[in-house]
């Protein structure tokens, strides 16, 4: 599994309803994480690991499928992973991350349940939430504390009650202030460690308009994807994160000119009359392959 995959939409389907979790990846979200944590009550926790892990002993999915554990300081944390480990999760997902030191004990304890099970050594992943100061404050010790770290995320609502405010909603600094730091911060964390960024819920799914504002925003931010609940947003956050045919052309015109220019020993590189440099490569063909494993873009004609 690819730390560069496509994850532009990362789907929570609550782990102890049978009829959402066997339908959850039909909506064609890049990655599901079937949640044993806030959505399931105390009383059903033991009743949602056992649905879990017989959906992922049973049944075959089309994408990538994640399992949110109870945070390991709670009494069901520790069960989760003992339990759920050997249907082999493609990730597991911790919420609350705040140490390095959780993230090489839950490595040590995948270590483990890999080799009992004669899986791939390093074939289950982390994906970590940061949702308090204290998370922020060690975001790039937790995304560097294994080789099994994928991406970390934000837990938006969390880190907003955590910093006693509300969530606030909007495409610009004006809206969505509270996270504006705490999102740049898990953006820079992630690129340090050369993971994925992957950005909170947007938890009205009545408002498609601030929706779509709050996607392109952190889209700017860096952000490689965003959570949800509900299948209807996640054609509208595949459609901000995925490039534009606009975009696409853009990009391959600047890799031509590029790959013509080192051709032709040329120092200066220019397109539509703006100077060509490395940063703009580098992004072209950042946009390349985002199309192409979207399924918009054939690699093939790739530079």
């Amino acid at each position: 599994m690819n730390k560069e995959r496509l994850r532009r939409t990362v789907m929570y389907a609550a782990g102890n309803n049978p009829g959402l979790i066997q339908n959850a990846a039909i909506y064609g979200a890049d990655s599901v994480i079937f949640d044993v944590e806030d959505s399931v009550s105390v009383a059903e926790k033991d009743s949602a690991r056992q649905l879990v892990y017989h959906a992922l002993k049973s049944l075959k999915f089309p994408c990538e499928i994640g399992v949110r554990i109870n945070h390991i300081s709670t009494p069901w944390g520790y069960k989760d992973l003992e339990y759920l480990l050997p249907a082999k999760p493609d990730y597991i997902r911790l919420p609350k991350g705040e140490s390095g030191d959780e993230i090489r004990d839950i490595d040590k304890i995948i270590t483990k349940a890999e080799e009992e099970c004669g899986f791939e050594p390093g074939s289950i992943k982390i994906m970590v939430s940061i949702e308090s100061p204290k998370g922020l404050r060690n975001a790039y010790e937790i995304a560097s504390a294994s080789p099994r770290m994928i991406a970390i995320a934000i837990g938006g609502e969390d880190f907003a009650a955590s910093l006693k405010t509300e969530k606030t909603r909007g495409n610009t600094i004006t809206g969505g202030r509270e996270l504006y730091v705490a999102r740049s911060m898990i953006v820079f964390a992630a690129r340090e460690a050369g993971i994925q960024a992957i950005d909170s819920v947007f938890s009205d799914m009545r408002d498609e308009e601030t929706l779509i504002n709050e996607v392109a925003l952190v889209k700017e931010l860096g952000f490689d994807g965003k959570s949800c609940v509900n299948p209807r947003q996640i054609d509208i956050i595949h459609q901000v994160f995925t490039p534009s045919d606009k975009e696409i052309d853009y990009a391959h015109r600047v890799l031509n000119v590029f790959k013509e220019a080192l051709a032709n020993n040329s120092g200066v590189i220019a397109l539509d009359g703006k100077m060509i440099d490395m940063p703009m490569v580098i992004r072209a063909e950042r946009v390349l392959a985002i199309a192409s494993a979207a399924g918009v873009y054939q690699k093939e004609e790739s530079i």
